[in-house]
């Protein structure tokens, strides 16, 4: 690629992977091409490609084909002032898997229990048994077929390799016996014999053919619907949106699908709506709650000229808003290409089976071959004994407990976890929970509640502050502020309010038994009042500022006679949880975008050193980024939308339950509790998944290991080989079982 190319980025999406080696294939032939700089995700199933003019787009949809695999160019953006067109519905991968997994079960049950006991064994049970294999080994197993010739032609080799050569191997002998020797005879018997008899022709291994296939169906299946699950982020980010919007046209009012808004359109924003997107407010004051977006809980004031942000929401009054922003251009947009750049560059744990396949299934196959010749050249027994042995080589390294290895114990770990309101969205996030050394906590709706309480009451020398806040709260209460709805609900019982009104987003007015009442802005006091705030409330006011809070002046019969100081509250479990983190060996940090005395406070009451404070939305993925650069391994726990690309950037992103979905959907585990304390508790369920995870794929490949030579010197019944795996199963899914009995502290 020459200096001063311009380049261009496109997003293709990817159909026909089945693991992460078809991903790092794909890659390699796009980065081959001159000018193409490539990047292959294969949980979200995209290629993110940066490309010279040179390069047609088509270019690359070409090379993808040829590799294997198929390519789609995303449609083209919808131009402004038009109707969106109607999104496509993605089918569902899992409902697929689903489909053929219950039909194979089906099928397969009564064929293995036909196989494996003599006793059920009748005249001709064995085409019975091959009338119901048939349709689990050609169609409950044509995707590794399919994925097995791929791999073939193009000179490589993965599970799917295995399992097709595997299960196509088992049934073509067992057909061969049936059809060539007295297997097929109607008073056929298959004795379970601990060494081969020597005569092959006695033994058909159809079982083996169908339950491969039906355990590898179930472990595909498990891993669709969690990935389809994963992949719902940035759907949920761009559905915060407004979904339609009244635009003022000639002085009317007229509502318009989101799509066809345009820059300059002056649009309506009433309380409690949505504001469509990013623009400028030409009439109206109001408070806008941007939590959504910001995770930060105190509401933000605007009037004619101040800038809002698209999808957060009006929380007060009636405003005109110009639009300056719209589609792809808005910060809600930005978010959610944050959100996307942090998941590509995030790196795939590549599964260790499939690691280890690319080396396992060609001296698996090789093996097979050597011991068939090995046999016919250096042995009198029998033909069919040298394909009893080579067949027995190819059974015993079939990979079903590497298939269940890691769907079992993930369901497991799931289930618990959700028991425990921990939720594991899939194996990929497992392995980096054992080195995880930093945890970064989001400050506002992580270590805090993310609700706004009255935190103190101070009153003027000789007044009562239950009379303050009775007379506060009861004024209050007639507004729709949050700051207001707090201070009502610390008030308690309150009395009725006559001659309301709400001075555009500065303060409100009334009257309170027989009281003129004034809250609000100390400012809109002095200026609009004339009114002069006594020195022990402005020092009251100033210390309150300081630490984050806000101050709520309340003035009545025309003096100022108290402050309520507003502000977040600490959760009563976020030290303890800090406490529990240390000593899982992870060093706490405090992330926010508050001011830093305020931060500091936070910090100082639940145990935590490390502060970074006043950290604007889009940077707290730099913040994230900085840490790994410097050699740590971060965890990131978060609830709001402003966190969701942090969590994707991390090593580990933990999601508050009560915080929004996106943050939920970018992350990797979801606290559903909203409990701090549920973090140690799902970072040691995570590590024991994954230990579970490694215990199983151990003892999957130590089964093949041993069993090999046994099987290469004929001292194996590809019988006892098919039981010896069905074993190896049953081991794994008892060792994942072992999950249900984790206890949290």
């Amino acid at each position: 690629m020459t200096t001063g190319d311009t380049l261009h980025d496109v997003e293709l999406s990817i159909g026909g992977m089945t693991c992460a080696s078809c991903a790092a294939r794909i890659e390699k032939k796009l980065n081959r091409m001159d000018g193409v700089t490539a990047t292959v995700n294969y949980a979200t199933e995209t290629a993110k490609v940066s490309y010279t003019t040179e390069v047609a787009p088509e270019d690359l949809v070409a090379t993808v084909e040829a590799t294997g695999y198929s390519a789609t160019l995303p449609p083209p953006p919808t131009p402004a002032g038009t109707e969106p067109a109607a999104e496509s519905t993605e089918p569902d991968e899992a409902a697929a898997w689903r489909q053929r997994l219950i039909v194979s079960a089906t099928l397969t049950v009564p064929v293995v229990l036909l196989s494996m006991i003599p006793a059920l064994q009748f005249d001709n049970w064995q085409w019975i048994a091959l009338t119901l294999a048939s349709p689990v080994v050609v169609w409950g197993a044509l995707p590794f077929h399919r994925a097995a010739w791929t791999n073939l032609r193009h000179g490589a080799a993965t599970m799917d390799t295995l399992i097709s050569v595997g299960v196509v191997a088992a049934y073509l002998w067992s057909l061969w016996a049936l059809l060539f020797t007295h297997a097929g005879m109607p008073g056929m018997r298959m004795a379970f014999d601990l060494f081969p008899s020597g005569d092959g022709g006695t033994h058909i291994y159809l079982e083996v053919a169908a339950a491969v296939t039906t355990f590898i169906l179930a472990g595909r299946y498990f891993e669709a619907r969690a990935k389809r699950q994963s992949g719902a982020a940035l759907r949920a980010l761009l559905d915060m949106g407004a979904k339609d919007v009244a635009v003022l046209r000639n002085g009317t009012e007229t509502r318009i699908p989101i799509g066809q808004l345009a820059v300059g359109d002056v649009f309506v924003v009433r309380p409690g709506e949505k504001i469509a997107t990013d623009g400028v407010v030409t009439s109206g004051t109001s408070a806008v709650d941007a939590s959504m977006l910001t995770g930060e809980s105190v509401p933000v004031e605007v009037a004619p000229g101040d800038s809002v942000v698209g999808a957060t929401v009006n929380a007060g009054g009636r405003l005109e808003v110009r639009a300056t922003r719209v589609g792809a251009d808005t910060q809600l947009a930005q978010m959610a290409r944050l959100v996307t750049d942090a998941q590509n560059g995030k790196a795939e744990v590549q599964r260790l089976a499939d690691r280890v396949s690319a080396v396992f299934v060609p001296i698996v196959i090789g093996l097979s071959l050597l011991t068939l010749a090995g046999w016919l050249l250096f042995t009198d027994d029998p033909v069919a004994s040298a394909f009893t042995a080579a067949v027995a080589v190819l059974i015993i390294a079939c990979p079903c407990a590497l298939g269940l290895a890691t769907p079992t114990a993930l369901l497991v770990g799931t289930g618990r976890g959700a028991q425990l309101g921990i939720l594991i969205k899939g194996p990929q996030i497992l392995e980096s929970t054992r080195r995880v050394d930093t945890i970064v906590l989001d400050k506002t709706g992580t270590v805090t509640t993310g609700r706004m309480s009255v935190d103190s009451v101070h009153v003027a020398d000789g007044e009562s502050a239950t009379v303050a806040l009775h007379l506060a709260g009861s004024l209050e209460h007639a507004s729709e502020h949050p700051i207001a709805r707090a201070v009502a609900e610390r008030a308690g019982a309150l009395s009725d309010v006559e001659s309301f009104e709400n001075h555009g987003g500065r303060g409100v007015s009334g009257i309170v038994d027989g009281h003129a009442v004034l809250t609000g802005r100390l400012s809109w006091l002095r200026d609009d009042w004339s009114l002069t705030a006594p020195e022990s409330l402005r020092r009251a006011a100033d210390d309150a500022e300081a630490a984050g809070r806000t101050p709520v002046w309340v003035a009545w019969d025309g003096t100022i006679r108290a402050v309520v100081v507003v502000s977040d509250t600490i959760k009563d479990t976020s030290a303890d949880a800090v406490a529990e983190l240390r000593e899982l060996g992870l060093h706490p940090v405090l992330l926010t975008g508050d001011n830093r005395r305020a931060a500091e406070s936070v910090a100082a009451q639940v145990g935590i050193d490390d502060v970074i404070a006043e950290v604007l939305p889009g940077d707290k993925v730099a913040v994230i980024e900085r840490l790994q650069r410097d050699g740590r391994v971060v965890a990131m726990v978060g609830d709001g939308v402003n966190d969701a690309a942090a969590l994707a950037q991390a090593d580990l992103g933990l999601a508050m339950g009560t915080g929004t979905d996106v943050a939920i959907e970018a992350s990797d585990l979801t606290l559903v509790r909203g409990d701090l304390t549920s973090a140690p508790d799902a970072i040691r369920l995570a590590r024991a998944t994954l230990g579970t995870i490694k215990g199983n794929l151990f003892w999957a490949f130590a089964y093949n290991v041993a069993a090999l030579p046994l099987a290469a010197l004929g001292l194996l019944n590809p019988l006892i080989a098919g039981a010896a795996m069905a074993f190896s199963s049953v081991f794994v899914v008892s060792n994942s079982l072992r999950l249900r009995r984790f206890s949290p502290r």
